[in-house]
């Protein structure tokens, strides 16, 4: 997982609306009826009454509902799937059951009730979860550990240890008797020395920032001039109003808005470098301006200790540091049944590649040990009625770039055929959280973070790994569709979009250790893009909790995508072409 928007931005470049231009959209041709429904229970004010329109078509024997909006096409009524919609703009989930009762469709499920363990799907996945065991996924992690032992302590793009794990992935998979491609694509990466920096005489301990400019032999210098700790540092201009940037090395605190924001901002305003502060305390963690960036300053980190020193006691500053970018060759590896409707994929995804600053067991290893032994439990011929599409993403710490490459790849056709995408990354959290991606968009972002696009069908995943956790005595909370991940490409082009997370670097709270248990006010993963990110640390109770999650909703998706957290028909979903810089 990269590092996060939301503290401190992130290498994914997040594509403005009016470079993603919307394809295949479809309309229903149907006199809208109003009805009047009450809200649910997620609004301010219960008791007051909400319209919404609704259009009603037949197609065969399913009955199709569509909010009439111009950004919204149609939703198959037994799906009853207007939980996907973005309920801070439209009417609230629980609007749902009412829309179809008075469209006529039969017996949807219960409101927050998962499918039956007795229909057929529901078994076949409760029997594929049942044979994926956590020593198995475990005995992966191993193979992980040891490829990393043996190549540097790393699994990095563009080192040995990132092929090995390429390797040992497709051999996995091709001796259970899949058809595995290994696509190749370029991604850049970043190579520096140790920064010297030095404020007021003394020096401080910094780290490069991931593609940051390198500065002259004789470095770079001016007076240190700190923004204002803000709840948006340094992501406005005006965030710097009456200070002397021209000329300065700025200090600013991380968080709110992506890094390269932050170094925009300070640039244009004539800084000639920026020093980032970490926001958490203790050993400040590596980030990215992201490899697509228009850098125009020398960037580093510190502590968040040596930010508020440096804070309390600016003085004339001087950097030095050594930095460049190389080209390099990474993989993905994907692996299709097949069997199954192969325009009706369930897809399924673990970032492949570390940091290099460590193994990456957790980060992802636990991710990929679950979807591999997802995909060797399930083989290449099993009896599905939907293909289910096993990815392994590479360069996602660079800034998502393997599932990025991926989509641009396809054509509409193409992406159409790709019902919904399951993401999992970091499962297994030494501190563990049970997190599902927000797909009806329940909890608001941050200050400052974007409202991100979350297509229809994606509230429905939500429900069905809310309703698993809670089989496996776990109440689920919300993770935002910040950007970090690789569903990023996904939600982009308009790919349902769902998934598991046990916490990287944020604190668990007191509530969510009385939840949970663990550790209050520590972090879910303090190894997090660490060495220490190995499988000692690895909880293997939470990687058996989540990693069945993964096994089982790739098992039910496979055999039905109707009911209530069912996806859009393929002749109603809409899709946007991504491209390339």
């Amino acid at each position: 997982m990269i590092t996060p928007s939301t503290r401190n931005g992130t290498a994914c470049k997040n594509t403005p609306a009016n470079t993603v231009p919307a394809v295949a959209s479809r309309g229903l041709s149907a006199t809208p009826s109003r009805i009047q429904v009450p809200t649910s229970a997620h609004t301010t004010n219960p008791a007051t009454k909400t319209s919404v329109e609704v259009t009603r078509r037949r197609r065969g024997a399913v009955t199709v509902i569509a909010l009439n909006r111009a950004t919204r096409t149609c939703v198959h009524a037994d799906a009853a799937n207007l939980g996907a919609v973005e309920h801070r703009y439209l009417v609230a989930a629980r609007v749902a059951a009412v829309v179809v009762a008075v469209a006529g469709c039969s017996h949807p499920a219960k409101s927050g009730q998962p499918d039956t363990p007795t229909t057929p799907a529901a078994q076949f996945a409760d029997g594929l979860r049942k044979q994926v065991s956590t020593d198995a996924m475990y005995a992966h992690l191993q193979k992980l550990q040891d490829i990393a032992n043996a190549n540097n302590g790393t699994r990095a793009v563009g080192t040995p240890g990132f092929d090995a794990s390429v390797d040992y992935v497709a051999g996995v998979l091709r001796a259970k008797g899949f058809d595995v491609q290994t696509p190749e694509f370029q991604a850049r990466v970043f190579e520096s020395g140790k920064p010297d920096l030095r404020v007021g005489g003394t020096g401080v301990t910094a780290r490069a920032m991931e593609f940051s400019l390198g500065t002259p032999p004789e470095g770079v210098s001016g007076p240190l001039v700190a923004a204002p700790a803000e709840e948006t540092p340094g992501c406005a201009p005006e965030d710097y109003d009456g200070l002397p940037v021209k000329g300065a090395v700025v200090l600013v605190d991380r968080g709110s808005c992506p890094f390269k924001d932050k170094q925009a901002i300070a640039a244009k305003l004539g800084a000639v470098a920026l020093v980032v502060a970490d926001n958490v305390d203790g050993q400040m963690m590596g980030a990215t301006l992201g490899e697509d960036t228009d850098v125009k300053l020398p960037v580093v980190g510190v502590t968040k200790a040596d930010g508020a020193a440096l804070r309390a006691n600016p003085g004339a500053t001087t950097l030095k540091l050594e930095a460049n970018t190389k080209n390099v060759s990474a993989r993905n590896v994907i692996a299709q049944t097949k069997t199954g409707s192969a325009s009706d994929v369930v897809m399924v995804g673990a970032h492949l590649d570390s940091v290099p600053e460590g193994p990456g067991i957790n980060d992802n290893g636990s991710g990929v040990a679950a979807v591999l032994e997802t995909a060797v439990q399930l083989g290449p011929n099993p009896d599905v009625k939907n293909a289910v599409r096993f990815a392994f993403w590479g360069a996602e710490e660079l800034g998502t770039i393997g599932s990025k490459k991926y989509i641009e790849s396809l054509n509409v056709d193409q992406l159409t055929d790709i019902a919904l995408y399951l993401n999992y990354d970091m499962i297994g959290s030494p501190n563990p959280g049970y997190f599902t991606y927000d797909g009806d968009q329940s909890t608001a972002p941050g200050p400052g973070g974007r409202i991100p696009r979350v297509p229809e069908g994606s509230a429905g995943i939500e429900r069905t790994l809310v309703a698993y956790l809670k089989t496996a005595g776990k109440t689920a909370q919300d993770t935002s569709f910040d950007g970090r991940s690789d569903y990023d490409a996904f939600t982009q082009a308009g790919v349902p979009s769902g998934g598991l997370f046990s916490g990287a670097e944020e604190n668990k709270t007191a509530d969510q250790q009385k939840l949970w248990g663990g550790t209050a006010d520590a972090p879910f993963d303090p190894n997090y893009h660490k060495n220490t990110d190995t499988l000692d640390h690895i909880d293997k109770t939470a990687l058996g909790i989540l990693g069945g999650g993964v096994v089982f909703s790739v098992g039910l998706y496979a055999q039905d995508m109707d009911g209530r957290n069912g996806i859009p028909l393929r002749d109603d979903r809409t899709r946007h072409l991504i491209t390339g810089p």
